[in-house]
């Protein structure tokens, strides 16, 4: 019996071992937070352009951003640049968006590209700055391609 009681003991304290081992090594796992923002933001911005994603890009604006469109052009807060990119990718109808030229400039990045869509093609260019450890897109311009 005193057998039976050391061996159920035994793999009892084992379990208990094994479940407090993968409790640490998950808490020094990175877990991923929504305004975690990667070091390089370059090719995930011209993929959610490619798509014509405006939540995806979201993620990447600063907290003013200057926009020009064809018809207009300001500076918005985050929450409203996310809606007038949102509005312009679905009034033009974004079918692909093609690197012209990529580039940087001390601390920040730029590229020019552009924006194919339903309604014609524009140029785009946009600017990134690096603020800290992240990247941050403070102006994207939409010009009509002549």
């Amino acid at each position: 019996m005193t057998n039976i009681l050391f061996i159920m003991k035994s793999i009892l304290g084992l379990v208990l071992v094994s479940f407090a081992l993968s409790l640490g090594l998950v808490s020094f796992h990175p877990l991923y937070k929504p305004d975690d923002r990667p070091l390089y933001t370059l090719d995930e911005i011209t993929s959610a352009m490619r798509i014509g994603n405006a939540g995806q890009l979201s993620r990447y604006l600063d907290t003013r951003v200057d926009i020009a469109l064809p018809d207009k052009s300001d500076t918005y807060s985050r929450i409203q640049a996310e809606m007038i990119i949102r509005d312009f990718f679905s009034t033009n109808g974004v079918q692909n968006f093609l690197v012209k030229r990529k580039g940087t400039n001390g601390a920040s990045e730029f590229c020019v590209g552009v924006l194919q869509t339903r309604n014609g093609d524009y140029r785009t260019t946009f600017f990134i700055k690096q603020k800290g450890d992240k990247q941050y897109l403070q102006e994207l311009r939409f010009q009509t391609n002549q």
